[in-house]
């Protein structure tokens, strides 16, 4: 029987590129709905982002996708995600790696991420409540780095915090949302490269 998740998975996921088998099982089975405010949720598996309150958005299916694919998600893997907004990517990534830090600096949004994570049973995702620039050097460094705002540049923090051989997935560009591009790092040693995956339309990162 066809579910609205099946549907997305097929035909917004599948059929527009997203061939990471794991990647396509963790969005067919994360409750996108679960995720965005009851009176949207009607809403959740159509291909747009939602909002979520604060200013804020869940990002369409294809986009979390496209993200986690690029990352490439190992069951080893520590990440660390910036802008953990509804919790939504934090659960992706929770159920493709070894534990997920997700930082947010609105402390609402924190508190419900965190409330309906534990509710569904993600015991290795830790929401904390603060500036997602500077990351998190206690738990660094991270396999996986994926920030949900556009910075201006990669933030020097997070690329310290980058583990060796690890990947960061990025918006990078201007405050207009038509000027900005998914980046995606990767460290070999001291050494960084970038290439631009495809463009996007994000919330600015705020830097303190």
């Amino acid at each position: 029987m066809e579910t609205p998740r099946s549907v997305m998975v097929a035909e917004q996921l599948r059929a527009r590129g997203i061939t990471d088998e794991r990647v396509l099982a963790a969005m067919a089975e994360v409750p996108r709905e679960e995720f965005v405010p009851p009176d949207l949720r009607r809403h959740a598996y159509e291909d747009h982002p939602l909002a979520i309150g604060g200013g804020q958005t869940i990002s369409q299916p294809l986009v979390v996708a496209s993200m986690t694919q690029a990352l490439a998600p190992q069951p080893c893997d520590i990440a660390l995600e910036v802008g953990t907004g509804s919790g939504y990517q934090a659960a992706i990534l929770a159920s493709l790696c070894c534990s997920v830090l997700t930082i947010e600096r609105d402390p609402t949004l924190a508190a419900t991420a965190a409330a309906t994570l534990a509710r569904l049973g993600f015991a290795n995702v830790e929401v904390r409540f603060g500036d997602g620039s500077r990351g998190a050097p206690d738990q660094a460094p991270y396999s996986l780095i994926v920030v949900a705002a556009a910075a201006s540049r990669v933030p020097p923090a997070l690329l310290e915090q980058l583990a060796i051989g690890g990947r960061m997935v990025i918006p990078v560009g201007s405050a207009s949302p038509k000027n900005q591009d998914l980046l995606l790092v990767t460290r070999e040693g001291a050494e960084y490269t970038s290439r631009v995956l495809f463009p996007v339309r994000f919330v600015p990162l705020i830097e303190n």
